[in-house]
């Protein structure tokens, strides 16, 4: 229970400052995209950052999932990506990330958005994982050679 309890704790926060970051680059790109006029009023601001920090716990707690060796990499990844996804699109229209304003087409195009960064994100870990696992095995296999 206490392995449980810190991973939980070190995945939320690896997931919260992932989160932050994606969020600054963001930031970035939009102040770009407007010229240096990228405004916001009536604590916008704070209520994306408090939606970045839920959002984060959100993607990064579930990870724990992958620690069930019983389930197989498909099912803990449904559950991992269904939560984070689940929570980001109710945090999304809550602070403001989808402007519901401009249609469901422009909403749709957001929501698959996240859902496209969200999975090339998991790729990556998935990649990084696989590679660093392969990495082991070799050098296990040339330790038992010696």
């Amino acid at each position: 229970m206490k392995d449980f309890v810190k991973n939980l704790i070190k995945n939320g926060a690896i997931g919260i400052g992932l989160s932050f970051a994606i969020f600054c680059f963001t930031g970035v790109v939009f102040d770009f995209l407007y010229h240096g006029n990228f405004q916001l009023e009536q604590y916008a601001f704070t209520k994306m950052v408090l939606g970045c920090l839920i959002v984060g716990i959100g993607f990064g707690c579930p990870t724990v999932i992958y620690d069930c060796e019983q389930l197989p990499l498909p099912v803990q990844s449904v559950i991992h990506m269904g939560i984070g996804c689940i929570v980001y699109t109710i945090v999304a229209f809550l602070v403001g990330w989808i402007p519901v304003e401009r249609g469901i087409g422009t909403c749709v195009a957001i929501v698959l958005g996240e859902i496209t960064i969200a999975f090339v994100i998991w790729f990556c870990y998935l990649f990084y994982y696989r590679n660093l696992a392969r990495k082991m095995d070799a050098r296990i296999q040339q330790i038992k050679k010696e």
